[in-house]
């Protein structure tokens, strides 16, 4: 007995021995290789887990790192974010939560960026990206960004507020390297366009340009001039008062583009004009984006058809398209791997999908009038059901992510859904109707959501309610 212990305390040594010897060999690791290394890995989540190994290793990740993502605005302060990384040149950022998108949270509520600028300005001087969502921003803070950091490139505003285009115009005059100005779904003053007119003639580096949610007019002339003197603009989304004759002018100026967002499709066009438009998309052999099409008409929406051969993401959530328009757009996308599209669409405009889109692998379906009840027939032509989720199914096997507004459903509906595509990471199922069953057995929707967990091995999200 007294062999064996001793036997066993020996190797509890030499396990001791090996471990200190590991370590030792892991935190002895140079410096300068790590840190080359380290340069590779972008993602935060497998970067926090090199910051765990060791000191040696936390200290290169520190040091080596240049992105940083913060979920909540109030999670930690300016100050230990610095202190933990000193060599930042990009920030996202996130502050109110996200039921303040439907005035959930009072005004005045905080998640000011001032004090983020403020510090940063002193700490990272040679800050290039700043993506904030949700913050509130205004005039005085874009202007301080502008003037504070020489090197910036990219601003991109989701859902913000307390700004007006007079701040544009601070960020259009002073950011002589800008790439990238995204404004998304922001509660912003609109005091006209002619913030466009304040970008430099010399100025040629925009490569992205998003203003899809402004209400006035901007000033055409300052938006065609800047178009075309920016070779490598990739990415335009206009609001709707850019019409169909200046959008064309805009796709012939930027032929590269692989990204149009378009504001209103809906004009009365002479027979030159709906062929000019026509020709300027059949020269848009690059793009592979299409979003916006807050009007649509069906007399226009053939013009699309030539633009529409190499597309793989199709954004119609702003569009109020009916199944047999939905049915023509998408035979002349063959290559099509993302589409959203509003409930207008019906379980015809789904049976299109089906039939058109085998390659699909992600499917967003959003109710058109999700707040008025009276406007939303329990089956009608006014949205969707159990009925359209299954042809979808049957064909784009390749299905990964959905998320699914519908105003009925069925156990057996899911249950077929992931038998034929099972290779969901997404499902997102919300039932319009609140706390309603299956409709024809009157049964809980358990034995569907059993399916799905069963079914789906790379689920990696899962939620359903009534909306």
């Amino acid at each position: 007995m007294a062999s064996k212990r001793s036997k066993k305390l020996g190797e509890d040594d030499q396990t001791v021995e090996n471990v200190t010897h590991q370590n030792h060999r892991v935190s002895s690791f140079p410096d300068e290789v790590l840190e080359r290394v380290l340069v590779f890995v972008e993602s935060h989540k497998d970067r926090s887990s090199v910051s765990l190994v060791c000191k040696d290793w936390y200290a290169a990740e520190r040091w080596s790192r240049t992105r940083v993502f913060i979920g909540n605005c109030y999670s930690v302060s300016p100050e230990i974010v610095i202190r933990r990384f000193p060599n930042i040149r990009s920030v996202t950022l996130k502050g109110k939560p996200r039921f303040s998108d439907f005035d959930l949270v009072p005004p005045n509520w905080g998640a000011d960026v001032f004090p983020w600028l403020l510090a940063f300005a002193s700490a990272y001087p040679f800050l290039e990206e700043l993506r904030l969502k949700r913050m509130t921003v205004t005039d005085e803070s874009l202007e301080f960004l502008a003037k504070s950091f020489p090197r910036f490139r990219a601003l991109s505003l989701v859902s913000c507020d307390g700004f007006s285009t007079d701040g544009l115009a601070s960020v259009a005059s002073h950011c002589r390297n800008l790439t990238e100005l995204d404004i998304q779904e922001n509660r912003i003053e609109d005091n006209g366009g002619s913030w466009l007119s304040c970008f430099p003639e010399s100025f040629t580096s925009l490569e992205a340009l998003n203003f899809a949610n402004l209400r006035n007019e901007v000033n055409f002339d300052s938006l065609e001039r800047l178009v075309s003197r920016c070779k490598s603009l990739k990415v335009l989304k206009v609001n709707k008062n850019v019409t169909l004759e200046q959008l064309q002018r805009l796709i012939v100026k930027a032929p590269q583009l692989t990204e149009l967002g378009i504001g209103s499709f809906s004009q009365d066009l002479a027979v030159r004009q709906y062929a000019d438009l026509e020709s300027a998309f059949d020269s848009c052999n690059n793009l592979r984006i299409l979003s916006g099409l807050w009007e649509v008409s069906s007399i226009c929406l053939p013009a699309l058809y030539p633009a529409c051969t190499n597309l793989t993401f199709l954004n119609l959530s702003y569009a109020v398209l009916q199944s047999f328009e939905l049915a023509k757009l998408l035979l002349h996308c063959p290559l099509l791997r993302k589409l959203w599209v509003q409930d207008t669409v019906g379980d015809k405009g789904l049976e299109a999908v089906g039939n058109s889109c085998p390659l699909l692998e992600e499917l967003r379906v959003f109710p058109a009038f999700p707040f008025d009840q009276e406007l939303l027939p329990e089956a009608g032509p006014g949205g969707v059901t159990e009925s359209g989720f299954v042809t979808v199914s049957r064909g784009c096997p390749r299905l990964r992510y959905t998320l699914y507004f519908c105003h009925q459903m069925t156990n057996k509906a899911v249950a077929e859904v992931v038998r034929n595509c099972p290779g969901f990471t997404h499902f997102r199922l919300c039932i319009m109707n609140p706390c309603q069953p299956d409709y024809l057995t009157h049964e809980p929707m358990d034995e569907a959501f059993g399916a799905v967990v069963k079914t789906c091995p790379n689920l990696r999200g899962f939620q359903s309610q009534a909306f």
